[in-house]
C-alpha cells in the first residue's frame, strides 16, 4: 500500500475516533450533573485539538510535497543515493558529510527555499527529524516569501 493511501486510512480512522469522542462529550455535557459538564467540556475539546492536529499535519506534508515536486521538475530534488546498511538505515557517515555540504548551500544562500529543503531531507537523513522538519517549514516560508518567526518579531 502507497504511503498516501496509509495516510487516508489513518486519517479516516483519527477522524472516526474522534467523532465516538465527541459524541461521548456531548452525552457527558448534557447529563445535566456538574461533574458531567466538566468532563464533557474537557471531552468535547479533545477531538477540537485532533482535528486541528490532523490538519496541520495534512497541510505541512503536502506542502512539503508540492516543494518537492517542483524541485523535481528544475532538477534540483537531492539524489536518494546514499549508501545503506543491511537493516536498510542510511549510513550515518555518508549522511553526515551530504548534511555538511547541504548546510554550506544555505549559509552561501540562506533566503533559498530550495537549499532549506535541500537541508531538511539532510537533517532527515542525518536521523535529526525535528530539525528537518524546521527546515522544511523554513522553505516553505521562503517559497510563500513569508516572513520567518524571527522576522514576525520585529526588532
Amino acid at each position: 500500500m502507497s504511503a498516501r493511501r496509509v495516510t487516508w486510512v489513518l486519517v479516516a480512522a483519527t477522524l472516526f475516533y474522534l467523532l465516538l469522542l465527541g459524541q461521548r462529550g456531548w452525552l457527558l455535557l448534557t447529563s445535566g450533573t456538574l461533574l458531567g459538564v466538566l468532563l464533557g467540556i474537557g471531552v468535547v475539546l479533545l477531538p477540537v485539538l485532533g482535528v486541528v492536529l490532523v490538519v496541520k499535519e495534512l497541510r505541512f506534508g503536502l506542502r512539503t510535497q508540492l516543494l518537492a515536486e517542483e524541485l523535481a521538475q528544475t532538477s534540483g530534488l537531492p539524489v536518494d543515493d546514499l549508501p545503506r546498511r543491511p537493516s536498510g538505515r542510511i549510513d550515518r557517515a555518508a549522511a553526515d558529510e551530504v548534511f555538511d555540504r547541504r548546510r554550506s548551500d544555505v549559509e552561501a544562500d540562506p533566503d533559498s527555499w530550495g537549499a532549506w529543503y535541500r537541508l531538511g531531507v539532510a537533517y532527515d537523513d542525518a536521523g535529526d527529524r525535528r530539525r528537518a522538519r524546521s527546515a522544511m517549514r523554513r522553505a516553505i516560508e521562503l517559497h510563500d516569501g513569508l516572513p520567518s518567526d524571527d522576522q514576525a518579531l520585529g526588532p
